[in-house]
């Protein structure tokens, strides 16, 4: 993937490769010398922060995956002085996702700060700072996420540092902007609950199977003093499929409810399982809807499929090829 990016900066216009590790850094560097290009950097740096979020979504924690360990930066900076074909531009961090809190940004930014004045120490000038994203939505009874307590932390911090701040508040923009539209296809009881099966199912909204999420459930149209109690699930032989629990609504056969809160990680995260096609997206702006994205078909479930019967080259992984039978 990394190759990829690199060969592609030329035509996509990269600003900045968010490096993760020595390794990339060091491939980065060969693959922009081979083109004769300069491939602007930062490290995102593991500031080991508990973001006190839900632990699939915690990033900044010294045990995670993400970035490269605090007492390691500042080594790696060195290092990458010292490369060819890379120019350091910043540094980056980003300590988790659906954060609700200050105190965990305030804790990353003091020990982020930290280092960036080292490095200045040892003239490695740095032009921005990119904090990352994070800012938590409102989906059950969240709070509001304190953006202006924010800013002003972060004005007060900065202090005189000539340095350009960048945000990723993807989540919180598009959250709240998209609703996921389903049919009641029928329902169904046992001795203890009553099951409203849609249409829609864990493939296109997996968050409350992944993380637990609980997401809004609202009829489309409305309902005052609704009694019935319903877990809302799809047609997939999963017990995982299901995308909301204990709702209190009155649903039937052929009612429409619409999933709020669903326009960040819903259909970025949707797939094909279960050979379902992907619903069509339609963007509703005033009273004006336009389809923005169509529904799949089988066709293109199956477009990429080869047949067995049809002649094609394969790759050759071997120069020689044995099969013995025991």
């Amino acid at each position: 993937m990394v190759s990829k990016q690199t060969r592609s900066r030329r035509q996509v216009g990269i600003k900045c490769f968010n490096v993760e590790s020595e390794a990339e850094l060091e491939r980065i560097s060969r693959i922009a010398s081979e083109l004769g290009v300069v491939a602007p950097i930062s490290l995102r740096v593991n500031p080991d922060v508990d973001p006190k979020t839900h632990p699939y979504i915690s990033t900044g924690l010294k045990e995670s995956k993400f970035g490269i360990p605090m007492d390691q930066a500042l080594q790696l900076y060195r290092t990458a002085q010292t490369l060819t074909g890379i120019a350091i531009k910043g540094i980056d961090c980003h300590i988790g996702s659906q954060i609700t809190q200050l105190a965990p940004y305030l804790d990353a930014l003091d020990k982020m700060f930290e280092l960036i004045d080292q490095l200045a120490d040892q003239g490695i000038a740095l032009e921005h700072f990119d904090i990352g994203g994070g800012m938590g939505v409102r989906y059950e009874q969240e709070p509001d996420f304190p953006l202006q307590a924010l800013s002003d932390a972060l004005q007060q911090k900065m202090a005189d540092r000539d340095l350009r701040v960048i945000l990723e508040p993807g989540r919180y923009i598009i959250a709240n902007a998209g609703v996921l539209l389903t049919e009641v296809l029928y329902t169904k009881h046992n001795a203890t609950r009553a099951f409203a099966v849609v249409d829609a199912a864990m493939n296109d909204l997996i968050r409350p199977a992944l993380y637990d999420a609980v997401q809004a459930v609202h009829p489309v149209v409305e309902q005052f003093n609704p009694s019935g109690h319903f877990e809302i699930v799809g047609p997939i032989c999963e017990a995982g499929d299901f995308l909301a629990k204990h709702c209190l609504i009155d649903l039937e056969q052929g009612a429409l409810i619409a999933l709020a809160t669903s326009g960040a990680y819903g259909m970025s995260m949707s797939s094909n399982y279960n050979t379902r096609c992907r619903a069509a997206e339609v963007l509703v702006h005033g009273g004006h809807a336009q389809l923005i994205r169509r529904r799949e078909t089988i066709q293109d479930l199956l477009a990429a499929e080869t047949n067995l019967d049809t002649s094609t080259t394969a790759p050759n992984l071997t120069t020689t090829s044995t099969i013995r039978a025991r």
